[in-house]
């Protein structure tokens, strides 16, 4: 091997052996050490490649009123992902008040390698706790359920369980006793030289519920008051309806409740000076109520009656009637990862003339968008064979073209659709169905 003195910046090497195999490896090797020098100095070193992200948990979380985020922020075997399709877990978390504060319930639904892995937890908070405690109260039970899937992967060798010693918790009295109240008003005057209009409106809601009892009272009225001064036409009508409600409810089991309601009502609308309505009854529950924020299946089953003094002789004849009836309604309501199905389908009937009867069908889906958004479809209808309270003297054109008086009718329907979206606090509203109208949250009446 010798440097040849001719070149200029440059060495090379000269190789002679006898052996040329030898010799042709030898500058193979001197010739690959040379170009990695070369590379160096150009500064032309690839960059490592980045390490592959540490192995995590799939989990998409529905959480009304909780940060999903906030949740995972400190698992450091979960991640969590935008739609319900990619998730290897799927959590959903509902609220109710209890006597001891709010419960939360945890459903953790297993999809692709975890299929038919299931399971629900619980954890509750104190009367009074703020937003910090509520999420620090979920995100600890959420990392106790995702434990048994993470169990079943290889990260499950990185696990350390530990055993913390119980602190007794302080005891926090709620002021308002598990007490709900909203009050809501408002009035409106509009016109125009030939034409004004007056409306009010008011109402007042007092609630109280809990796991074991639930109990509402609700009172309301509305007055509506139109007049029309034309050259040669002048005409004044008004609406004036008021009511009072209450309901209550007591679970008996995990399937089975009793309780009834009560109703004073005045409505010119529908000829009713006085009405009072008395409906005792019992609902079974298909499913345990526990389940009630995945699936029920509820009947209801009421009798009593209605007591009627109207403003005008009805067309049977009757200024006042006392009647006895039934009814019986079905309710069957699925909360899936995707959203929510909700119908019922209720018939009364009066003991003294089973011809007499309504036939009510309500029907709600809620299909999920993203976290809060929903698209909404509501419709309903009714079969009507019950109108007692029609006046004798029928109704004038104005009476028919503003809607002042319940006209003769054979059914009704409607239909709507809309987006929904929600936010706010942790603590939601109760959960707890019974005795509820179920289907839809709107319905239209005669």
């Amino acid at each position: 091997m010798t440097k040849d003195p001719n070149a200029s910046g440059r060495t090379t090497f000269n190789i002679r052996h006898r052996n040329g195999f030898a010799g042709l490896l030898l500058a193979g090797l001197l010739g690959l050490g040379l170009g990695t020098v070369r590379g160096q100095d150009a500064g032309q070193i690839p960059p490592p490649s980045p390490p592959p992200p540490p192995p995590a948990l799939l989990v998409f979380i529905e959480a009304a009123g909780l940060d999903s985020l906030a949740l995972v922020k400190d698992l450091g075997f979960a991640r969590p992902v935008p739609g319900p399709a990619d998730a290897q877990v799927l959590v959903r978390i509902a609220s109710r008040p209890v006597e001891a504060g709010t419960e939360y319930l945890l459903s953790f639904v297993g999809q692709h390698d975890f299929l038919g892995v299931n399971d629900e937890l619980r954890t509750s908070v104190e009367p009074g706790a703020g937003p910090e405690d509520s999420l620090k109260a979920a995100a600890q039970t959420l990392k106790l359920g995702l434990v048994r899937y993470v169990a079943r992967t290889p990260m499950s060798a990185d696990l350390r369980i530990a055993l913390l010693d119980k602190v007794s918790p302080t005891a926090v009295s709620d002021p308002w006793n598990f007490w709900v109240f909203s009050l809501s008003a408002y009035g409106m005057l509009s016109g125009v030289k030939t034409y004004n209009s007056q409306m009010y409106f008011g109402s007042l809601t007092a609630q109280r519920v809990t796991e074991s009892l639930k109990f509402k009272l609700s009172a309301g009225f509305t007055i509506q008051k139109d007049k029309y001064d034309l050259p040669d036409y002048q005409y004044s009508s008004s609406l004036d309806s008021r009511y009072l409600q209450g309901m209550i409810a007591k679970s008996l089991n995990d399937h089975w409740s009793i309780g009834g309601g009560i109703e004073f009502s005045t409505s010119l609308f529908s000829n009713v000076r006085q009405g009072l309505e008395l409906m005792p009854g019992i609902e079974y529950n298909v499913f345990p109520y526990s389940q009630s924020t995945k699936r029920q299946l509820r009947l209801l089953y009421r009798v009593g009656f209605r007591s009627f003094n109207y403003f005008e002789e009805t067309i049977y004849d009757k200024t006042k009637e006392w009647l006895w009836g039934q009814s019986l309604t079905a309710t069957l309501e699925l909360v899936q990862p995707w959203g929510t199905i909700s119908t019922s389908l209720e018939g009364f009937h009066y003991f003294h003339d089973p011809s007499k009867y309504r036939l009510e069908l309500n029907s709600e889906i809620s299909l999920r968008i993203v976290q809060g958004l929903d698209f909404n479809l509501y419709g309903g209808g009714s079969w009507i064979h019950n109108q007692l309270s029609l006046p004798k003297a029928g109704s004038t054109f104005e009476d028919v073209i503003l809607q002042r008086k319940e006209q003769a009718t054979t059914y009704n329907y409607f239909f709507m659709i809309g987006l929904s979206f929600s936010f706010g606090s942790v603590r939601s509203n109760v959960v707890n169905p019974r005795f509820s109208s179920g289907g839809s949250s709107i319905s239209i009446s005669l």
